[in-house]
């Protein structure tokens, strides 16, 4: 048997959305991780005529993606099963079809080879995703940002996170991606929407910044994306439809006040965080959302003006993937976390096990 100390080779497994994953990573104690393969199948052909994901789609496409995703991941790195030390898995939070399907075949893997098996919370794997890349230590401040989840979550250890505020009803991706709907833009609508907006002119609309003018790290968008439906049916009354640069300008009066937002709340966490005393301050992000260049030009800007590090992670991995996966399951293997056929695929899952449950359902799953 291993030592908790000794180099670890883990294959990860993430179903719990619209992207199938698999991903093999190395870890020698002392040095950089290694993601020795990673590879992710995304159904957005699938969903493109429903505006959404649709889970039954999704949970299908998983059923038939995942074994493929497995054999790929571990033939791009020449090694098999018994090259293993463990198996990591996504058991929850997210849509539950999509999470059961890689729950299973994960049990399969583990009972066919002896290999343990560890499940993880989808949102750890964001939220440890700083320690994969750049060994960061605890206790560091995260901005998940993404289609179906935002929180602030002070990461204290492995298995110990402090949630300062979220959303209560839209995540900010799934806010940009009805904005793409309603403005007949691709989805998915983060893309788009920032590119219409990089020929807009923020100040022709005045959009709300929504509670900002309450105390604390909660957010919402859903009356942001209100206010935007609102002022296009004001123009198609007014014109009898769009101009090109109404639809610039709509996106980038939207994409400013979200940034907005998120620089304000992030700068309120910053001072719970920094009351703490790391020893190195770190602000880092991931998911989808945080790869919008305004957004991260503003947080990093924040940041500089708060003497913080600001860490944001490649596009590939702020997005669902398995290496995180396989990294969250690796970090808690090395704490003694063991699962077998007993583990249960979950809906929903809190992170922080001390905070009351966050309100509503987001596109990519039950808030937690």
């Amino acid at each position: 048997m291993k030592t908790m100390a000794a180099p670890l080779t883990f294959l990860g497994i993430e179903s719990s959305c619209d992207d199938t994953a698999a991903a093999v990573v190395r870890h020698v104690p002392g040095a950089a991780a290694q993601i020795l393969s990673s590879v992710v199948e995304g159904q957005v052909a699938l969903h493109a005529d429903f505006g959404g994901v649709v889970p039954e789609i999704a949970a299908r496409a998983h059923a038939e993606r995942l074994d493929h995703c497995v054999e790929a991941a571990l033939a791009q790195t020449g090694l098999s099963l018994r090259d293993l030390d463990g198996i990591a898995v996504t058991a929850g939070p997210g849509l539950i079809g999509g999470v059961l399907s890689g729950v299973m075949l994960a049990k399969g893997l583990a009972a066919a080879s002896g290999l343990p098996m560890v499940g993880v919370n989808h949102l750890a794997g964001h939220a440890l995703t700083p320690r994969l890349m750049d060994a960061v230590g605890f206790p560091y401040l995260m901005l998940l940002v993404s289609g179906g989840h935002c929180q602030f979550l002070i990461a204290k250890g492995v298995d110990e996170f402090q949630r300062l505020g979220g959303t209560i009803d839209d995540a900010p991706g799934e806010a940009f991606d009805k904005t793409a709907k309603l403005l007949g833009l691709a989805q998915p609508g983060g893309p788009a929407v920032q590119a219409e907006a990089a020929l807009g002119d923020t100040r022709r609309f005045a959009f709300p910044r929504p509670l900002l003018d309450r105390p604390g790290c909660d957010m919402s968008f859903s009356g942001l994306k209100t206010a935007l439906l609102r002022a296009r049916d004001a123009l198609v009354a007014e014109k009898g439809g769009l101009t090109v640069q109404d639809r610039r300008d709509l996106c980038a009066g939207f994409q400013e006040a979200v940034a907005d937002v998120l620089v304000e709340k992030s700068r309120r966490a910053l001072e719970v965080y920094l009351a703490l005393s790391p020893a190195v301050a770190v602000l880092a992000v991931a998911g989808g959302v945080a790869a919008n260049v305004v957004i991260r030009a503003k947080l990093m800007a924040l940041c500089d003006r708060t003497g913080v590090r600001f860490l944001a992670p490649p596009l590939a991995l702020c997005t669902d993937n398995a290496a995180m996966i396989a990294w969250a399951g690796m970090e808690r293997f090395r704490t003694g976390a063991r699962d077998d056929a007993a583990l249960v695929a979950r809906p929903r899952w809190p992170l922080d096990q001390t905070a009351a449950p966050m309100i509503g359902s987001g596109k990519k799953g039950a808030k937690a």
